[in-house]
């Protein structure tokens, strides 16, 4: 059988496999002996089972470790081992938290935890809960005891992600809202999104500008000289980043991108991935034809490669085909945040970071997104 027919292996979240460390490490200090497999229960109240990679007992202390299985997930922590070492806590504290080596602590608000936390999830926080609890129930224990949550490769793990645009020093961040891992959801990815929107607000900017790539990104914070905190890596996900600012509003929102991407959110797409859909080369020579653009304009537009090329022929006509996708591509996107107070500015940059298209900061009183021809 062709492997491609295989359905994607989904996995298990940093959340996931730090309570499954935790419920281990939580057993070993009462009893002295691990649980090997360990069980979980999900918040979907599935329960899967873990092997133990690394355990430690010590004075007062016990150490177990969970290596990371992301499934098909391209994830960067996939493979990365997740430990939890578990101590005594004080009479009636409950559970506490530590971040341990590669764990990230909180520094800036807006987040789901506050400045000075580390960086450990709300859903994790109560999984690793509820498993302590089950445990200590069974033997008869009050259950206060400190977790610390180590990855020990952590901090560079870290250097791949957005924790520290998002003000998470020192390490990774301990995830997870269901425990699974779906395949290519980008789960992390939106997650980051929506912390940047949240970090940017809580710390009271009025601006961010949001990317498809780092070309666009480093243009748009020179365009506007913008701080670090008011970027926002959106990748290809436009509609998301969009309808998230539409529910947690900033006055003034700036979407850049390459001449390529924004032509697709010209034509109506908020997904701007390739699989979404592609460059309408007959919508953009007739955007080109309303910006004054000659038959023949028109017909090598039709006939080329890439957006990129299209607008070189635009350029050697002197036909300012970047401001007309930007006006169209500020109708897209402004109609998705319409009757919030949310002003939409699109900038359109080449692959040289130079500015070809804009369309000024303004609000929507447009219809919904047009659909997409098929």
């Amino acid at each position: 059988m062709d492997d491609k027919s295989q359905p994607l292996r989904r996995g298990w979240t940093t959340g996931t496999c730090a309570t499954a460390a935790a419920k281990a490490a939580y057993v070993a200090l009462l009893t002295g002996d691990f649980p090997d497999p360990v069980a979980v229960t999900l918040p979907g109240g599935q329960r899967p089972s873990f092997a133990l990679a690394t355990t430690a007992r010590g004075d007062d202390a016990a150490t177990a470790g969970v290596v990371k299985d992301a499934g098909d997930d391209p994830d960067v922590t996939h493979g990365a081992l997740i430990q939890v070492t578990g101590r005594p806590g004080a009479p009636g504290s409950g559970v506490s938290f530590r971040a341990g080596e590669g764990v990230g602590t909180v520094t800036r608000p807006g987040l789901p935890v506050p400045p000075g936390e580390p960086a450990i999830n709300p859903v994790p926080r109560q999984m690793i809960r509820d498993a302590i609890a089950e445990i200590a129930a069974a033997e008869g224990d009050a259950g206060d005891v400190e977790a610390e949550i180590a990855i020990p490769c952590g901090e560079t793990l870290a250097a791949k992600t957005l924790n520290g645009r998002l003000g998470i020093v020192g390490g990774l961040s301990i995830l997870g809202t269901t425990g699974i891992v779906v395949p290519y959801s980008c789960a992390a990815w939106i997650h980051s999104i929506h912390s940047g929107i949240d970090v940017a607000r809580a710390i009271g900017l009025t601006q961010v500008a949001a990317s498809t790539g780092s070309t666009s990104e480093a243009a748009v914070q020179k365009m506007h000289d913008l701080p670090e905190t008011a970027l926002i890596d959106m990748g290809d996900f436009v509609g998301g980043t969009l309808k998230y600012v539409k529910a947690h509003p900033v006055a003034r929102v700036t979407i850049a991108g390459g001449v390529g991407k924004m032509t697709k959110l010209a034509q109506g797409l908020l997904d701007l991935h390739s699989k979404r859909g592609s460059v309408d080369l007959e919508a953009l020579a007739k955007l080109a034809e309303t910006a004054g653009g000659s038959p023949d304009l028109s017909a090598h537009i039709r006939a080329s490669n890439t957006a990129a090329e299209a607008f070189d022929h635009a350029k050697a006509e002197n036909i300012a085909l970047g401001d007309a996708v930007a006006r169209a591509a500020h109708e897209t996107a402004a109609a998705v945040v319409s009757g919030k107070p949310v002003e939409i500015e699109i900038a359109v940059f080449d692959r040289d970071g130079r500015l070809v298209g804009h369309a000024p900061f303004a609000r929507s009183h447009a219809a919904p997104p047009r659909k997409r021809r098929r």
